[in-house]
């Protein structure tokens, strides 16, 4: 009896990403490109190019568009947000499809897990950092 020694990818692979408030769970397996972001079409749900753009950037820097269906289920936050975690969460998912990806998408800067969120308001102050006007008299 003969082992396959060829390396097999899982039927389908599961990663995380987080941005501001949203969380983003993606399940990627081989196929032909199909996108679909809460049961719906990337570009229903997502609108704007810039965020379509911004999610599909680890994809495009390793030449897997085609290559690869991706099922997303995004919460929290608002599109902005729920794009860079997919973009986030694409990028780990890749990673485990195929593990010599890492360093290009290392080197492109998707695996950096954006830790950027709103600053709370303090009391006393109309928003966050922003003051009441100052009366000498």
């Amino acid at each position: 009896m003969e082992e396959n020694t060829e390396k097999m990818a899982p039927a389908m692979i599961g990663a995380t990403g987080r941005r501001k408030e949203a969380v983003c769970r993606v399940g990627l397996k081989a196929g032909n490109g199909k996108i679909k972001i809460n049961g719906r079409s990337k570009e229903a749900y997502l609108c704007r190019d810039v965020l379509i753009q911004h999610m599909m950037q680890p994809l495009e820097a390793v030449e897997m568009v085609t290559r690869v269906d991706i099922t997303a289920r995004v919460r929290g936050g608002g599109i902005s947000g729920q794009a860079g975690a997919m973009r986030l969460a694409v990028a780990r998912a890749l990673i485990q499809f195929d593990p010599e990806l890492r360093a290009e998408l290392k080197k492109g800067g998707f695996l950096t897990v954006d830790a950027r969120k709103v600053e709370r308001k303090k009391y006393g102050q109309p928003k966050a950092r922003k003051r009441f006007q100052f009366s000498k008299r």
